[in-house]
């Protein structure tokens, strides 16, 4: 089977789509899509995406995409791949590098502009709560609810919540993430995407209009993600099976200690049960 657009989960596809100055406007509607109603914004300008805090011996932070818009509202862009063990305070360090870039030297009221992190997952990081949501919109509350900050605001779609049919799409949202989630399936432009943007979009995903050398950036990045969820899937495999066979040895230890039970509540001798059961005369004393 040919493969006709690139992947967008892979670093080269993500950036690609979204982190050039050509394809500014494609962010840009993206953004729009996912952030709330009054933080739509008209332009973009990229920054490094690396960012150095002050202090050298503070750990960097190297992020998808990093933009400003001209009122000072600063976007950071990130697809992840797979979950870590300290995935939300991860976000909240990088979160934190554009609120500290705000820093103004002398007589400075620490007034802050808006931070927006929006980072789409390849995963589900609360799958264990009952109330599972595609879209976390995160920022500072207090014990009532009450909003005590919207300065820095967390975007997070988790991709594997969203199942919806191309019949189903009713909004621009819905039309980007069915996009991101099926680009590389597609054979041709579906029809509910037939639009400039889109047609903007899949133009850019298709990867054989690119020179050799670009193709083979494209496939170094591909084989990274495959080896990343490869990676991934068996070490939650390797965990299973660990967790299967400690729980089957627990239960088979339980099994042996309630036969030493029994057999001592028979008033069966204490070295007949050892040679029974494998356990040691001290701790069948102890039952």
């Amino acid at each position: 089977m040919t493969i006709r657009y690139i992947n967008p989960y892979t670093d080269f596809g993500f950036k690609k789509l979204f982190g050039e100055e050509a394809n500014k406007n494609l962010l840009i509607d993206f953004l729009n899509a996912v952030l709330p109603e009054k933080h739509q914004i008209a332009d973009l300008s990229f920054r490094p995406t690396e960012q150095l805090p002050d202090n050298i011996v503070d750990r960097r932070a190297i992020f998808d995409i990093a933009c400003i818009s001209p009122n000072g509202e600063s976007f950071t862009v990130e697809m992840q791949k797979a979950v870590q063990r300290w995935f939300k305070d991860r976000a909240l360090f990088y979160s934190s590098f554009p609120i500290q870039k705000q820093l103004q030297h002398g007589n400075w009221d620490f007034k802050l502009n808006p931070v927006f992190l929006v980072a789409i997952l390849d995963f589900e990081y609360d799958k264990a709560h009952e109330r599972r949501e595609l879209q976390r919109l995160v920022m500072l509350k207090d014990q009532n609810g009450d909003v005590f900050l919207d300065k820095l605001q967390m975007i997070f779609l988790q991709m594997p919540l969203f199942t919806k049919t191309e019949l189903e799409l009713k909004t621009k949202k819905d039309k980007w993430l069915y996009f991101l989630k099926n680009l590389e399936s597609f054979d041709e432009i579906p029809a509910i995407l037939r639009e400039p943007v889109f047609e903007q979009a899949f133009a850019t995903a298709e990867w054989v209009r690119y020179s050799s050398a670009v193709q083979d950036a494209y496939r170094d990045s591909q084989k990274a993600y495959w080896d990343n969820i490869n990676t991934f899937n068996y070490a939650i495999e390797t965990a299973v099976e660990k967790a299967t066979a400690e729980a089957e040895a627990r239960g088979r230890a339980e099994g042996v200690l309630e036969i030493a039970r029994k057999m001592k509540q028979a008033s069966l001798n204490i070295s007949v049960i050892a040679e029974t059961t494998g356990l040691s005369e001290a701790e069948i004393e102890c039952l």
